[in-house]
């Protein structure tokens, strides 16, 4: 599965019509892909969009993002936004497809989403370490997705739902101290550039 994550800096106080209009955009007839979740950032780079979008193959997800770069009103907000990045991912092949919510069970509505970077020669070794991990991890609160980048520098992207920030902390805290995060081996394939955004679902996302 093969995923898009396209952020929108905002200015302040448009989130929730960006969102409707983003999510119009990404479910008009001409697009491609499956719409998967609205965010909007609640601590981390501040008044940004997040929108993710899931492709069965690489070509769907070419496609549209070549129809998003030629299209007059990209995400139905060329007016509105101040930035707009777009990234390409590889859900890690093991893993199951993101799905919604509603067809999933899974639900935030406090999304964790962190960016690792990856050491040369360490992504064969990340992907199999956390296929080992990943279940028991999720048992307590689950792995949205694991997703290696298509573009820019070696990194990839992991996604957490949790009930409320202080869920986070407490399930953090107990992952660890059972011994079951991080994976055993896995921080010595990254490097130290590593980001973490919480991130909140805006009405009409999938993944709420």
């Amino acid at each position: 599965m093969y995923y898009e994550l396209a952020t929108l800096t905002l200015p302040f106080g448009t989130a929730a019509q960006a969102a409707s209009q983003a999510q119009a955009f990404s479910t008009e007839p001409a697009a491609q892909g499956l719409l998967l979740a609205c965010w909007f950032t609640d601590i981390g780079v501040l008044n940004q969009l997040i929108v993710m979008r899931g492709f069965r193959t690489l070509q769907a997800l070419r496609d549209e993002r070549e129809r998003t770069h030629k299209h007059p009103n990209p995400f139905g907000c060329a007016a509105l936004y101040q930035r707009l990045e777009q990234h390409s991912y590889q859900g890690f092949d093991w893993m199951a497809p993101v799905q919604p919510s509603d067809v999933s069970g899974i639900h935030g509505p406090v999304y964790e989403i962190r960016t690792y970077g990856i050491k040369p020669g360490g992504v064969e070794a990340t992907v199999d370490l956390w296929r080992q991990a990943v279940p028991a991890r999720s048992r307590l609160s689950p792995c949205v997705v694991a997703m290696l980048a298509l573009d820019g520098p070696l990194r990839f992207t992991n996604i957490w739902a949790y009930n409320n920030l202080q869920a986070r902390s407490q399930i953090r805290a107990e992952a660890v101290a059972q011994g079951l995060w991080p994976p055993k081996g896995g921080p010595a394939q990254l490097t130290t550039e590593m980001t973490s955004t919480i991130a909140l679902p805006l009405t009409g996302s999938p993944l709420n």
